[in-house]
């Protein structure tokens, strides 16, 4: 392959390199009679992101010593100075210029990294699939207006913007009329969506139309939201819109509330044990995941067990757990940070009341009749985003309504 992308981290980016692959191949990038290319679109959520990022770019020169390797995404916008500074690396593009058709042609500057917080329109950018995805990615926001202590995101991603709501129509119908039968809308702040938008269109007033204009979309799905902006209107879809699918995945990020507010966050423990009981009320079949941070600065172990314990007080599913990893240029990397063994321990000890938390939910999916999707690999996912390992091989992209057999602790088993 003449022009390979490789990505880190969120949908977003998945979504994003689909941009990236087309573009660059538009420049000549795939020729390979010129050379071959290798795009890094990076992460920079953690400090282990942009350590992974790192050691596959030197892992791609040591393998391809003559690729040309252009690194781009959060981490490259963040410190471009670093990865420009990789003896691996031809050249460094942001996160704004990534997406600009312009940046892709041979001749461009080395290092093409403008200030993101200077970027205040949202551009849409159609892509037709996403290569290696049973489900479609719809990008319908972009930045963050908040300042989390700990995350350098808005640093990569700049303020938050939108895509108009018929621009998002427009986009799903295509990737529908391509076939594919999921959707799964994306952001960095997707439940933000809409405030500078004419008449300023909530989240949930989003969701509505996509499911009333485009009646061939038999599953919608909502990546990762801020329980506290959920709108009424979202809640409603919930209730009544069985093509919204019953999952949710949570930023909840500690269950103690005065690491919350050390946090910046806007919510309150009690106001995220309030949100899962609310739509679990109208939604009885709703599953939830979460993000949490183990060992935030000045955490006790007190603190911690609050954290701990909010899986059950929530009902969490699946856990997504992150050592406390301290970004230079944010707040919590000034505060007092706990010794790296005490922050790994709580990670470890938080990662395995979620695999309990897992094991339980799928004991009581045993016996039950579901519609998977298929995927890749022998594997579908069902309404409620758990895995179910197939009994046959099935193509990508099929609903097939199935009975659960069992379970090996980490997926559904079927019959």
């Amino acid at each position: 392959m003449s022009l390979d992308v490789v990505t880190f981290g969120c949908r977003l980016n998945i979504t994003e390199s689909e941009v990236i692959r087309r573009e660059a191949s538009a420049a000549g990038l795939d020729d390979a009679v010129v050379v071959n290319t290798y795009i890094v679109n990076t992460c920079a959520v953690t400090a282990e992101a942009v350590r992974q990022a790192r050691q596959t770019i030197r892992r791609i020169k040591r393998e391809r010593p003559a690729a040309r390797i252009v690194v781009t995404g959060c981490a490259a916008q963040i410190a471009p100075a670093q990865f420009a500074g990789m003896a691996e690396v031809d050249r460094v593009i942001g996160n704004a210029e990534k997406l600009d058709p312009r940046s892709w042609v041979e001749g461009g500057e080395r290092v093409a990294v403008g200030d993101i917080m200077a970027v205040t329109r949202h551009a849409a950018h159609a892509v037709d699939n996403v290569d290696g995805h049973t489900r479609a990615f719809v990008q319908v926001q972009n930045g963050c207006d908040h300042r989390c202590t700990f995350c350098i995101i808005p640093f990569g991603r700049g303020n938050s913007r939108f895509v108009p709501v018929d621009e998002v129509v427009a986009q799903a119908r295509r990737l529908c009329g391509n076939g594919y039968r999921e959707i799964v809308l994306t952001g960095v702040d997707i439940t933000s969506y809409g405030s500078n938008l004419a008449g300023s269109p909530r989240l949930g007033a989003l969701v509505k139309r996509l499911l009333k204009d485009i009646p061939e979309l038999a599953r919608l799905r909502l990546s990762s939201i801020d329980s506290v902006e959920a709108d009424d209107d979202l809640l409603d879809a919930l209730a009544n819109e069985s093509r919204l699918m019953p999952h949710l995945h949570l930023s909840l990020q500690a269950g103690d509330d005065l690491i919350l507010k050390r946090m910046k966050r806007r919510h309150t423990r009690k106001d995220a044990i309030a949100f899962c009981d609310r739509v679990r009320n109208v939604r009885p079949d709703v599953a939830f995941g979460a993000d949490i941070i183990a060992g935030f600065p000045t955490e006790t172990e007190a603190m911690f067990a609050r954290s701990l314990d909010l899986v059950d007080a929530c009902g969490l599913t699946q856990l997504h757990v992150f050592p406390f990893s301290p970004r230079p240029g944010t707040p919590a990397a000034r505060m007092p940070q706990l010794e790296r063994a005490v922050v790994k321990q709580r990670a470890r000890r938080l990662r395995e009341k979620g695999e309990a938390a897992l094991a339980r939910y799928l004991d009581a999916q045993v016996g039950a009749r579901r519609q998977v999707l298929t995927e890749r690999g022998g594997i579908g996912r069902t309404e409620q985003f758990t895995a179910v390992r197939l009994a046959a091989a099935v193509e990508p992209g099929v609903f097939v309504d199935l009975t659960i057999a069992g379970h090996d602790g980490r997926q559904l088993v079927a019959a």
